[in-house]
């Protein structure tokens, strides 16, 4: 099912994001908490792609692991650096025979090899690549950045090149991670200004430790931590698990405004743990995703 009939079905869409392990370890973590996943009735789920394609086949693979061993309904991402037209079209075919109906298109970024030889230079044009792709067609979504981009700082071209993207045929836009809600209700307002109507999935990630706030802060250049946040979290400095409750009341705080707002989505991004997911969702009122969400049907 395309994301944009998904919306249509589901009143508030509710989904995660997994990263494919890397160890054998990792993936058998994952797959023991996959039911938990399960369980919480998310409307979809994405898996994330390596720099330059650096996780191809292990995104691939969990991709397809998803869609025939769960209930679950995989959207991977897919990103433009580093890559041939053919390497994109071999993707899609991919994923058209494992029956994958919707893809995230991403500029990506740069590997740490420095390697940019790509036949698509922007996520604009992975878009149109997608899309003229006579294999399958599928839904396409692409990211925003509600606080920012680094390799943008002015504002207004960002969301010159997030109209591009959408122009280019796009049914949501997934954002990259806050903690302001704030600042997210003034970018949509600015998306709206700009003329872009596209679902906004909000994109929310629980912070749980404060080593962890410390590598969001690195992956998620840009985003702000509110003085309010850091210091319900410092005030717990000396005991984790009060940090990672604490962490966990400011995202859930977040999801029931974004909520009340009338938010079209919430992408969780999860870092293959269930636990903090579970915990908000237990939160908000409902044991799992289905009641949430508020069909329209």
């Amino acid at each position: 099912m395309h994301v944009k009939d998904i919306l249509k079905r589901d009143k508030t869409l509710f989904s995660f994001e997994f990263f494919p392990p890397k160890t054998e370890k990792g993936w058998n973590a994952l797959k023991n908490r996959l039911s938990t996943f399960e369980a919480l009735e998310p409307s979809f789920v994405s898996v994330t792609y390596g720099a330059g394609g650096s996780t191809r086949s292990r995104t691939r693979d969990l991709v397809c692991y998803l869609a025939s061993e769960t209930t679950l309904d995989p959207i991977p991402h897919l990103t433009c650096v580093g890559h041939t037209k053919e390497d994109i079209d071999a993707i899609l075919q991919e994923y058209a025979k494992a029956g994958i109906d919707n893809i995230l298109a991403l500029r990506g970024d740069t590997p740490e090899d420095g390697c940019v030889e790509s036949d698509y230079a922007y996520a604009a044009d992975l878009v149109d690549a997608i899309h003229a792709f006579d294999g399958a067609s599928f839904g396409v979504g692409v990211a925003g950045f509600p606080e920012g981009h680094p390799e943008t700082p002015n504002r207004l071209l960002q969301l010159e090149h997030l109209k591009a993207k959408v122009d280019r045929g796009v049914d949501w836009i997934c954002t990259q991670l806050f903690f302001d809600n704030n600042a997210f209700y003034d970018w949509c307002e600015q998306c709206e200004i700009v003329g872009i109507e596209t679902p906004i999935i909000a994109g929310i990630m629980p912070i749980t430790s404060l080593s962890g706030m410390k590598r969001m802060a690195e992956l998620a250049s840009g985003a702000n931590f509110p003085a309010t946040l850091q210091r319900r979290l410092y005030r717990f400095q000396d005991d984790p698990e009060s940090v990672h409750k604490a962490g966990v009341s400011w995202a859930a705080e977040q999801c029931a405004d974004l909520l009340d707002h009338g938010v079209r989505g919430i992408h969780f991004y999860t870092m293959n743990q269930s636990t903090a997911t579970e915990e908000i969702y237990q939160s908000l009122g409902a044991p799992s995703g289905s009641k949430l969400r508020d069909s329209h049907t």
